[in-house]
């Protein structure tokens, strides 16, 4: 007999805790949610870093501060930062955690003038939540952040409230800056009206910080790759901490008592917290790992680039999610940013620093922006490598760029500095072994939003 309609209403998602599952079954779904939620896992993880540091400081190339704080730097990302893959140096960057439980966070915007500026504002799940940039008109002022349950009186003054969906967020500030040595000076001002503080800490009044006068302290020699952080080994332990900061979205209720009731029976069952343990490993190398690569995901454009139209805005595509947290974790909405992946030239050959290669943008076919553009070159772990003359990223920004007679503009990646006046201006140095071309479109104009407009190829030429 059916059941009642009465009776399934009745029953809860998922499957029955006092049932006895297997191991297969549990390294099943530990398969499973480790794909899913290592974005998750990776946000939390750098939470925890974050809530050790005591003050706002520089170590080394890298950003501290206290939770529900940020600091900025005060030029372009040093090249040697390696704790998120694929940095540019087309924006001042300023870096912070926030903690939203502990208490609403007050977010400050100054006036930057005619400056391209945008703040990225992300969740656990680096989905934004924030609107906060030129691109959406937004004006000088305090912008508060508050957290999924809070409830508290908004104080006068404050231009805006954005709620997140988790408690857990990070909040990244990228104010545009020129290659030159004026714009570098006159920059300045600006960065100092940049600010994030707890709620209590507001007064209505625009708090100054000379982020040049921060503390400085050696930090570790870099590595080569990105700072690890996430662990199968602690994954699991981590796991029910990140499932009660992220609440399921729409139609993931019963995957997530799934996932706790497994958790649960691997809590006094080492045997099946080992095979949850081995089945992650699993997954790290064969399904995780190679989303490292561009050209494992993404849109597939002409001249083997790819993009993707959802960034920051994953919802329930897993797949995006966690591609992009591995290749390059924390990007911009599309109307804020729009992204082109390549590791090709235009016959599919690895791109490899022992060839040399042009990229040629027809007259008036550098990407269309109502921002600016860059393109970017990173080596094969994503990062830049310091380069005779400290170029890693060429477009708008570099006001000595040489367009030909008849208004293209060819940019000459190679290792070797060209001999030619007019190649050296447009050099791009490539990094020694197999390398990345990064496109990036800010504030884009609607022919790149909705694929009209494509980067050209990338042309091996010896």
């Amino acid at each position: 007999m059916p059941l009642s309609p009465e009776w399934a209403r009745a029953l809860p998602p998922g499957p029955d805790a006092r049932v006895k599952i297997t191991e297969a079954y549990a390294a099943h779904v530990a398969r499973d949610v480790f794909f899913w939620a290592w974005p998750l896992v990776n946000m939390y993880n750098r939470r925890l870093a974050f809530s050790k540091m005591t003050e706002q400081r520089y170590v080394g190339p890298l950003l501290e501060a206290p939770l529900n704080r940020l600091t900025m730097l005060t030029d372009y990302v040093d090249p040697e930062e390696r704790n998120v893959a694929c940095p540019n140096q087309d924006v001042v960057y300023g870096l912070g955690m926030v903690a939203l439980e502990v208490s609403p966070v007050v977010v400050q915007v100054p006036d930057f003038g005619d400056r391209f500026w945008v703040y990225q504002i992300v969740d656990l799940r680096t989905d934004s939540f924030v609107q906060l940039g030129k691109m959406h008109g937004s004006t000088p002022g305090f912008y508060l952040l508050v957290g999924p349950n809070w409830n508290g009186q908004v104080p006068n003054g404050i231009t805006r409230v954005f709620r997140a969906s988790s408690n857990t967020g990070l909040v990244a500030p990228r104010i545009a800056q020129n290659d030159t040595p004026e714009d570098k000076r006159a920059i300045q001002g600006a960065l100092t009206g940049i600010a994030m503080y707890p709620l209590a800490e507001y007064d209505g009044r625009m708090k100054s910080i000379e982020w040049s006068k921060l503390p400085k302290v050696p930090g570790a020699p870099p590595g080569e790759e990105e700072t690890r952080w996430v662990y199968p080994e602690k994954f699991f332990d981590e796991l029910p901490m990140v499932l009660a900061d992220a609440p399921p979205l729409s139609g993931e209720e019963a995957c997530y008592a799934q996932v706790l009731a497994v958790l649960a029976a691997a809590k006094d069952n080492p045997k099946i917290k080992q095979a949850m343990i081995g089945a992650a490993k699993d997954a790290e190398e064969k399904l995780v790992n190679p989303l490292f690569q561009f050209r494992n995901y993404g849109q597939q454009l002409p001249h083997h680039w790819s993009t993707i139209s959802n960034e920051s805005a994953f919802g329930t595509d897993y797949f995006t999610r966690t591609a992009v947290a591995k290749s390059n974790i924390l990007v911009n909405s599309p109307d804020e940013t729009k992204y082109f992946y390549q590791d090709f030239d235009a016959s599919g050959a690895r791109l490899n620093s022992s060839n040399r290669y042009t990229v040629t943008f027809a007259k008036d076919g550098t990407p269309p922006v109502n921002g600016f553009w860059s393109l970017s070159i990173y080596n094969e772990h994503h990062f830049f490598v310091a380069n005779p003359i400290n170029r890693f990223s060429v477009g708008t920004k570099n006001k000595d760029l040489k367009f030909a007679a008849d208004g293209s503009l060819t940019i000459y990646v190679q290792s070797d500095a060209p001999t030619d006046a007019v190649q050296r201006a447009n050099w791009l140095p490539a990094p020694k072994g197999n390398f990345s071309l990064f496109g990036r479109a800010y504030w884009p104009k609607v022919p790149v939003l909705d694929g009209t407009w494509t980067p050209p190829a990338v042309q091996r030429v010896s």
